[in-house]
This record gives C-alpha cells, sequence and structure tokens, in this order.
C-alpha cells in the first residue's frame, strides 16, 4: 500500500505556474511539453505535445472526455463575492461554492447560511439550502442556471492566472456536452491536426462524458460525486481494444474515474451512467485502464495517488523532479505527463 508520504513530495515554484494560455506565450496549444514516463523500464523521456502520435501504437484505443467547459463563475453584486456553479443534481438544485472576491481573484469563503438569499446580477437571486460537504452548498438560482451563466458567467480560475481569458480558451477540441466547472484540462492541447495524425497511425479515438466539478486548489481532497457516462459503443470498444492485446489510454482523470467506475472486477466495461463517488487510488488500482494523459497536478493533490497506480511511488517521484528540475509548466494552461504501461 502507497501512504501519502511515499508520494512526490516537491515544492511548486511560482514560475513555474502557467498563468495564460500558451498561446500568449507564443505557442500553439499542441506546442507544450510533453513528459513521457513508462512503467515497465522506469525511462522518462521528453517530447512536445504534437509528438503524441509517434508515442502510441496503431490499435491502440484514447479516450477522451467529451465534457464542455461551462463560465461558472458569477459575481455577486457589490464585487465581494463569487460564486462557483459546481454539479447539477437531479431535483435542479446545483452544488455550488461561496468565494470572497480580492483584488480580481477568489478565495475559499467559510460564510454562509441555509435560508441565505444572495442577490447576482440581472436580478437572480440565489438561496443556500444547506450544506453538502466542507465546502460546497446546496443551493437553487432563481433562473434556469445554463442560460444564465452563458449570459452572465465567466470561466472559474485562481490566483497564478492573473486574468480572465474568454471561454473558448477553456474548451478542447472534443468539447460537445456542457456540463463542467472546470476544463478537462489534459485534453487541451490537442488539435485537429494532431487528431487527423493520431488516426493516421492507427490509433482509435473513443468518449465518455464526466463533467467535472470545482477542484480542491486549496485542500488536499478527494474529487466530489460526479455525473458520468460511458456509452456503450466505447464500452464495446475499450473491451475489443484489450481482448485484442490494444492498450487504453485515457485523457485525463476524469476519463479514468468514468472508466474505472464501469469496469466489473475482470476489467470488463459496461455500458453505465450516473454518478460517481469512486476514487482511484494505488490499493483500488486500475482494471480497464493501461496509460494516463494528465497534466501536472499540485503538492499533496489527490490527483497523485491515481498517477501512483499507473507509475508507482518511485517513478511518479522521478518524474516530477524531473519536470520541476527541466522547468514543466503547471495547471490547466501548462504542460503535460503521458504515463506509459
Amino acid at each position: 500500500m502507497i501512504t501519502a508520504s511515499a508520494l512526490p513530495a516537491f515544492a511548486l515554484p511560482a514560475e513555474l505556474e502557467a498563468r495564460e494560455p500558451p498561446e500568449a506565450r507564443g505557442l500553439p496549444r499542441d506546442g507544450v511539453r510533453l513528459l513521457v514516463s513508462r512503467r515497465a523500464c522506469g525511462e522518462i523521456s521528453h517530447h512536445a505535445f504534437r509528438d503524441l502520435p509517434g508515442l502510441l501504437l496503431p490499435g491502440d484505443l484514447l479516450v477522451i472526455n467529451n465534457t464542455a467547459t461551462l463560465a461558472a463563475q458569477v459575481r455577486a453584486a457589490g464585487g465581494t463575492l463569487a460564486v462557483h456553479f459546481s454539479t447539477p443534481l437531479p431535483d435542479g438544485a446545483w452544488l455550488v461554492e461561496l468565494r470572497r472576491v480580492e483584488d480580481k481573484i477568489s478565495l475559499p469563503n467559510g460564510h454562509g447560511v441555509p435560508g441565505q438569499e444572495i442577490s447576482l446580477p440581472s436580478g437572480a437571486v440565489l438561496t443556500l439550502e444547506r450544506k453538502a460537504t466542507a465546502r460546497l452548498w446546496r443551493a437553487r438560482l432563481s433562473a434556469a442556471v445554463l442560460p444564465y451563466l452563458r449570459r452572465h458567467g465567466v470561466p472559474i480560475r485562481y490566483g497564478y492566472v492573473r486574468r480572465d481569458w474568454p471561454l473558448p480558451d477553456y474548451q478542447t477540441v472534443f468539447a460537445q456536452r456542457p456540463g463542467s466547472a472546470e476544463m478537462p484540462s489534459a485534453s487541451r492541447p490537442f488539435t485537429p491536426a494532431v487528431v487527423t495524425a493520431l488516426a493516421a497511425r492507427g490509433v482509435l479515438v473513443a468518449p465518455v462524458t464526466l463533467h467535472a466539478g470545482v477542484s480542491s486548489i486549496e485542500a488536499d481532497e478527494d474529487p466530489y460525486p460526479e455525473p458520468y457516462d460511458v456509452p456503450p459503443a466505447t464500452a464495446r470498444l475499450v473491451n475489443h481494444v484489450r481482448a485484442n492485446g490494444g492498450r487504453v489510454i485515457a485523457s485525463g482523470t476524469t476519463v479514468v474515474r468514468a472508466l474505472e467506475t464501469a469496469a466489473g472486477p475482470d476489467g470488463a466495461v459496461r455500458p453505465a451512467a450516473g454518478w460517481t463517488s469512486h476514487v482511484v487510488t494505488p490499493a483500488t488500482g486500475v482494471r480497464a485502464v493501461d496509460g494516463l494523459l494528465t497534466g501536472l497536478h499540485e503538492p499533496r493533490s489527490s490527483h497523485l495517488r491515481m498517477l501512483a497506480a499507473f507509475a508507482g511511488a518511485e517513478l511518479l517521484s522521478r518524474c516530477y523532479q524531473a519536470a520541476v528540475s527541466r522547468s514543466y509548466l503547471w495547471h490547466e494552461f501548462g504542460d503535460v505527463h503521458l504515463l506509459l504501461p
């Protein structure tokens, strides 16, 4: 069993936080860097993301998340409070996080009481019902949420991103189904040219949907329950590829969570949809996924336990040492890591 103390321990220098999209730094989306680790031999190598098709094998299956990012942050009247709309609930309520605005960034806000009404732009009112988690409230908006966010929301950003960026900067090339509070950023570097090169290489691509809620950037917390959908065609393709010796590569931790939720004890994936509370760790292992494309995660992030399930603690620690020493960039606008078996 891998404990938290065995996971990568590192300090993240502020200069390694990506503060704007790569396009604002003069790079195309697929020009970010790609760190590659191979568990079988312990090798670490360094590439550009556009090299990805040559790093995968004909017959591999890349599973992507086709969720689209919402403009999920609304700043309340007066400008001192921001509401992050995280996750819709089946009865029409939403899970939301309240954050205080300081110098154009938002920070956790521990305030709020059941029944409190919060005034939002254009006369909308958000009513807090009850605490759902340590940070999230169950709440109801007096207007239809998705149209309201399209009109009044901005993408969620944290303190390391110094200004608002347009919503298209937070969408991936695969975005089809709106619902994520935060971008499935592992897929951000994909471009039509990279997808075409994957197809020409003989790499298959299939979708799942997992609508990602707000992250726990300031705290070491497990991800909250999230809605997901593994369609029948994707389940069949995963099982077919693995039965014929191919590898299933997940583009993002959200894809791993969805596929592992839908996997049986033998690793076979069934069509499934609903809500998942599954958290992948070295103790749970991975049954349906062989490799992972992901961003670089913060120290003490719960995502590091998922990565350790793929790479093992020793190789993962060396990967993060290499990423820091070679000045890779972190967060949603940063560089990416491909973990291969």
